[in-house]
């Protein structure tokens, strides 16, 4: 038997990426994944490449009433929720001096919020129903320790680590199960972008910042997707139903905790 069979998930920023890399790997478990995006277009695309058991949600979590609608729209396509990974995130880098409260208010908003109330409208949801579930949070090695172009963002995951503590032990109560993922650097269209910040403030060139993350890593390379769906699957199965609260690294051995 599959390990997420009869299973309803939603995974925010899911239209590439990491999380279209978990909806993949969740519909070949056996579940029905909500493919949940701020750009509903790409995430169709997704849903229509991943094929039966994937369809798209427009989601931004910035906004209540979209994260409601969301939610809502799962239920009424699948009839419940079982899952949630919250996925969606933005990055910036700055020196400390320079950064912005229009940055610093976006990310909070998505990062933080988002995280926050996303979680809290899935809860609902799985209380309601009345036979619990499971929310998986997304944070980051950078949420570990402090970076030194990076303030804003690591404070974000590092909230994000600590919403997951909290509300894990609140809603076991419930049967909910809330844990988190660090990942460290994750290979991708992104670090194009990521990169070229990187070689804007430190005077770099391109592909050198890339370069320079990935020779840190003690595994020797950067991860890919599918490095991280083996946690991703396991913290939404029955497997890990006396976990919570908990965060775990899956960064080829960048950070020991």
């Amino acid at each position: 038997m599959k390990r997420l069979e009869g299973k309803s998930a939603l995974i925010t920023g899911a239209a590439q990426g990491i999380g279209r890399g978990f909806a993949q790997a969740y519909v070949r478990e056996g579940a029905t994944v909500a493919i949940a995006d701020i750009n509903l277009e790409a995430a169709e695309a997704a849903a229509a490449e991943i094929g039966q058991g994937a369809y798209a949600v427009q989601l931004d979590v910035s906004q209540q009433d979209s994260i409601d609608a969301a939610v809502a729209a799962v239920v009424a396509r699948a009839g419940k929720l079982d899952i949630l990974i919250n996925n969606a995130a933005l990055f910036d880098v700055a020196e400390t001096v320079d950064i912005t409260r229009a940055s610093y208010d976006r990310l909070y908003a998505v990062n933080v919020a988002g995280t926050l109330f996303t979680m809290q409208a899935a809860a609902k949801q799985m209380i309601k129903q009345g036979h619990g579930g499971k929310i998986i949070n997304m944070a980051s090695q950078a949420g570990r320790r402090g970076e030194s172009l990076v303030a804003v963002y690591c404070s974000t995951k590092a909230a994000v680590i600590s919403l997951t503590q909290s509300a894990g032990l609140n809603l076991i109560k419930h049967g909910i199960n809330v844990n988190a993922i660090a990942p460290g650097v994750v290979d991708g269209a992104h670090w194009k972008h990521v990169d070229a910040m990187f070689a804007k403030l430190e005077g770099k060139a391109p592909g050198q910042k890339k370069a320079e993350v990935e020779a840190g890593v003690p595994a020797g390379r950067f991860a890919t997707p599918d490095d991280l769906t083996g946690m991703a699957i396991f913290l939404a199965s029955s497997e890990s139903d006396y976990i919570l609260s908990q965060c775990y690294n899956v960064d080829g051995g960048q950070w020991m905790s």
